[in-house]
């Protein structure tokens, strides 16, 4: 499978053909084509736009370059294109979007949301690049080797969510985006995981006024997929402690594919085979691969 990140082209290496082109100024209009292009969204305040945003991108020999201005510079505008759907909001929008989310987000997340920094976004507009360190000159080589992921394999997911806001759709945009994590770089892995736990709150809150069955065995998979992140924190024991926990609790026997799955994965992830192959029968062919992607990363 390819590796869903994009690799940046760097300032020295722009051709004629690229050309400057105005930001879009409709969040709704750059979620769209975001979706279309199956790119994330670089988003900033318009607020920040009133005054010189100086940032820095990095050349093919490694040094730094000063751009004076992010949103005038022709060279930098097609290298943002490229790789994002860039759009600037208005303040009038500020209060509409900021609804969306009081009470809903941490308070590191609602910072991010109200400072004048670079926000990369998926469609449905949830941060990606929360708590990252904000130095005087934003790196935007950093940010492209960092956020610029191809979501194509997230789309239908991503589509999924975007057109009907279910319990379902949720879930499996959180698993998804867990599974996304496997094909980046380490230090992207635990913004993804981030954003994963918003979808996953999400789908937690929405079961309990769907009209489902099984909602119990519902929430316990999402307490499975909770989980799960130990493993892509290369935390096997930590996983293993928590299943167990659960276990005590309460059946998992709704969700003994699922259980079998976090077992094998961690007990193969720590080397140990004989307690692996207790569970192995049990676990999909698909969700073999899938565990042999995460016992490689935790080795």
């Amino acid at each position: 499978m390819k590796k869903y990140i994009v690799v940046p082209l760097l300032v020295v290496m722009f051709g004629s053909f690229l050309h400057a082109q105005q930001w879009m100024r409709s969040l709704e209009i750059a979620q769209k084509l975001a979706l279309v292009q199956n790119k994330m969204i670089f988003m900033v305040w318009e607020e920040s736009t009133f005054y010189d945003y100086p940032v820095v991108v990095q050349n093919k020999k490694g040094r730094y370059l000063v751009i004076p201005n992010l949103f005038s510079d022709e060279k930098i505008s097609p290298l943002i294109w490229q790789n994002f759907v860039p759009v600037i909001v208005s303040e009038d929008k500020y209060e509409e979007h900021y609804l969306k989310i009081k009470g809903k987000r941490s308070l590191r997340y609602i910072d991010k949301f109200n400072d004048d920094s670079i926000k990369i976004m998926d469609i449905n507009g949830n941060i990606l690049n929360v708590g990252s360190n904000i130095e005087p000159l934003q790196n935007i080589t950093g940010i492209i080797e960092d956020y610029a992921l191809n979501t194509e394999f997230i789309a239908s997911e991503l589509r999924n969510y975007y057109t009907d806001k279910s319990f379902y759709s949720a879930y499996f945009l959180a698993s998804k985006y867990l599974d996304l994590t496997l094909y980046t770089r380490e230090r992207t892995r635990t913004k993804l995981i981030d954003l994963s736990n918003i979808y996953l709150e999400e789908a937690k809150e929405l079961v309990k006024t769907e009209n489902l069955d099984g909602k119990q065995s519902l929430l316990m998979r999402c307490e499975l997929l909770k989980i799960q992140e130990y493993l892509l924190l290369k935390r096997p024991k930590k996983l293993l402690r928590s299943l167990k926990r659960l276990e005590k609790q309460q059946s998992l026997d709704d969700n003994e594919a699922f259980v079998a799955f976090l077992y094998y994965t961690a007990y193969m992830s720590l080397g140990k085979q004989e307690e692996a192959q207790l569970w192995k029968s049990k676990v999909s062919s698909l969700n073999l691969k899938k565990a042999e992607k995460i016992i490689n990363l935790n080795i």
